[in-house]
């Protein structure tokens, strides 16, 4: 058993699994709670903003099946915008989002960024305790009904991350594969 990521573009084939899951999740929870449906979401933004040198796009392989990836956009000059977080529903609860959300942190590093951002639904309490669990700082009151925000945001500074990997900075742009 072999785990790998894999830095690539949302159009892989490979990726389909992640996108078609995401879709599926985002509509059980959700539905059209927020006006529209909720594979709306996935296409609110061109494959482009996930590719660098702005924005990664990777998946985790297991044996050559994905089992999980996430991306991260530009949200401005010294921070990176976390998106599309997954891991195999048969697979949760073993480390492996925190995995990528780990990866996608030190490459956003090597990118020049300082920063991460991101948001989550208000009905992912998994991803609401990874995130705080994984060193985020939530930007709402915790102790709240999280409905009442519908998108809850965090941010986390690597800077000491940017600060370690700025000599790497000019392999960022490569699509690269590596054991996770």
């Amino acid at each position: 058993m072999t785990d790998v990521f894999v830095y690539t573009t949302p159009h892989d084939e490979r990726a389909r699994p992640l996108i078609e899951a995401l879709i599926e999740e985002y509509e059980s929870r959700y539905g059209n709670y927020f006006g529209e449906p909720a594979r709306n979401e996935l296409s609110r933004y061109p494959a482009e903003y996930f590719a660098p040198p702005h924005g990664s796009f990777l998946l985790l392989l297991r044996d050559g099946l994905t089992i999980g990836g996430g991306a991260f956009k530009r949200y401005d000059e010294r921070t990176a915008e976390l998106k599309r977080i997954w891991t195999h529903a048969d697979l949760r609860q073993q480390g492996l989002a925190r995995k990528v959300v780990y990866e996608l942190e030190a490459q956003a590093a090597r990118q020049g960024y300082s920063r991460i951002y991101l948001t989550t639904g208000f009905r992912q309490p998994e991803a609401t305790q990874l995130y705080l669990r994984s060193g985020y700082t939530a930007l709402f009151d915790v102790d709240v009904d999280p409905e009442v925000y519908g998108h809850l945001a965090f941010e986390k500074d690597i800077s000491n991350l940017a600060a370690q990997t700025s000599s790497q900075a000019g392999e960022a742009g490569k699509l690269s594969t590596h054991a996770a």
